[in-house]
């Protein structure tokens, strides 16, 4: 086993108390721990950089239906990260090399080898496209909204970690009008000025509906729903013939400290212009991955494609960092440089 120096004690964030109602930053606790120690087939990996995502809300109860364990009070929280490994068995990983792995929202980590995968730098050059929502979003757009040349698509949520690539996918699928909804003045713009958005809608500013039929007078054709609650259901008053809606997120429970998301849709519209409705998750599709890199890694090189991101330094600040997104004061993926 090689291995370099590390501290006696790194920081790591427990979740105080399950939230009921809002989040706030006392339902953490940032903790001194001992550095754990590798055993024998482990890596000592010090994490670099991690991401915080709005799922992490529903995983806070505890008995939400994910695809992933919810947080347990008490215990340090879990999240995808990129680390350095500092040890590793020998054969394996070597020290110095950048891993990917779900054990962030800590400094220091220990992983069996089959926890952690190398950084491949080569099929996405750059470190925060690996943390980035862009799987999830390729997936909304391509396998659950099926976008089309010519498509006019909403995204909802647009100015979030799954909005801003979902957008930039469906452009390059060939949409012929990309609208997001969105919670400000401020972020409306930042999409139609800096993200190739051809209008915005503010869920907050007036009916949705009202805004919807003015910025898409002839119907929607393909939907990226991130939100649910009052705009899943005016998008589908919107949509036209055929339309097809994928369901990526499910922020208006989230919001709500709920695992639920109910919503009140006209089967009727539903029935009668043949619209599909379909969830997409990406634990369901990881056959895509290497379709996925190829077509991201293509796009980041060349310039066609960015991952709009908020970085932020230190792991004491993911508490606010996680309070703050899900308030709408962030705008693409949330990362934390530890």
């Amino acid at each position: 086993m090689n291995a370099t120096p590390s501290p006696a004690v790194h920081r790591e964030i427990h979740l105080a108390a399950r939230p009921e109602g809002p989040l706030t930053t006392d339902h953490f606790r940032l903790v001194e721990a001992p550095v754990p120690v590798a055993g024998p087939g482990q890596l000592l990996v010090r994490n670099r950089l991690m991401s915080v995502t709005a799922v992490m809300r529903t995983l806070m109860l505890g008995n939400g239906d994910l695809p992933m364990p919810g947080y347990l009070p008490g215990a340090v929280l879990s999240g995808p990260a990129i680390g350095e490994v500092i040890s590793a068995p020998e054969g394996s990983l070597a020290p110095g090399d950048l891993v990917e792995h779900n054990a962030g929202w800590r400094e220091y980590a220990v992983l069996s080898t089959d926890e952690a995968q190398r950084l491949d730098l080569t099929a996405l050059p750059d470190p925060t496209a690996h943390l980035s929502q862009g799987f999830v979003a390729w997936l909304g757009v391509v396998r659950g909204a099926d976008v089309r040349p010519g498509d006019t698509v909403l995204i909802t949520g647009a100015a979030g970690g799954v909005g801003t690539m979902a957008g930039q996918f469906a452009r390059s699928r060939g949409a012929g009008r990309v609208i997001g909804s969105t919670g400000s003045r401020e972020k409306a713009d930042m999409l139609t000025r800096r993200l190739g958005y051809d209008a915005a809608v503010i869920h907050s500013a007036g009916p949705i509906d009202d805004q919807l039929r003015a910025v898409a007078p002839d119907g929607l054709d393909a939907v990226i729903d991130m939100v649910a609650g009052d705009q899943l259901r005016a998008a589908v008053a919107q949509a036209r013939r055929g339309a097809r809606i994928a369901l990526v997120g499910s922020l208006a429970s989230q919001l709500a400290g709920r695992t639920t998301a109910p919503v009140a849709i006209d089967t009727s519209v539903v029935l009668n212009r043949g619209i599909t409705l379909r969830g997409i998750t990406g634990s369901a599709h990881l056959d895509a991955l290497t379709q996925w890199a190829e077509e991201f890694g293509r796009g980041l090189r060349d310039g066609s494609l960015t991952v709009p991101h908020t970085l932020l330094r230190g792991v004491g600040r993911a508490p606010r960092a996680l309070c703050d997104l899900l308030a709408g004061r962030h705008i693409g993926a949330v990362l934390i440089e530890l």
